[in-house]
C-alpha cells in the first residue's frame, strides 16, 4: 500500500528554518507530481507547492514565494520542502501529497491528489 511519512516538524522562532521531509513507502513516487499543502483549524487545507514528476518545475502558492523550496531526491523516493524566513502565519499542520503517475498541468487543488500523509505540525513563534 502506498504511503507517505512527514517529518522535521517541531517549533520555531519567526525568522527562523525548518526542512520538511516527506518519504515514500509501498510505491515509488518517481511519476508523480509531490506537493505540499498546510491546514490550521477551522480553515482549509492552502497548497503550498509542488515539484512536477519530471523534476523540471516547481510552483508556489504567493504566500511562500521566495521563502519556501520545494524538492525531490527520487532515489530516496522523497521530496523535501525547505522553509526559511518563517512567520506566525506560516503556522499550521503540512501535509505532503501525491498526484497520479504523470499528471498533466499544474495541479494545485486538494482533489488533484489522491494520496496523502499523516502531517506534520510546524509551530512559529515570536
Amino acid at each position: 500500500q502506498a504511503q507517505l511519512v512527514e517529518s522535521g516538524g517541531g517549533l520555531v522562532q519567526a525568522g527562523g528554518s525548518l526542512r520538511l521531509t516527506c518519504v515514500g513507502s509501498g510505491h515509488t513516487f518517481t511519476q508523480h507530481t509531490m506537493g505540499w499543502f498546510r491546514q490550521t483549524p477551522g480553515k482549509e487545507q492552502e497548497f503550498v507547492a509542488h515539484i512536477h514528476w519530471s523534476g523540471d518545475s516547481t510552483l508556489y502558492a504567493d504566500p511562500v514565494k521566495g521563502r519556501f523550496a520545494i524538492s525531490r531526491d527520487n532515489a530516496k523516493n522523497a521530496v523535501y520542502l525547505q522553509m526559511n524566513s518563517l512567520k506566525l502565519e506560516d503556522t499550521a499542520v503540512y501535509y505532503c501529497a501525491a498526484t497520479n503517475p504523470f499528471a498533466r498541468g499544474a495541479p494545485s487543488r486538494r482533489n488533484d491528489f489522491p494520496i496523502w500523509g499523516q502531517g506534520t505540525q510546524v509551530t512559529v513563534s515570536s
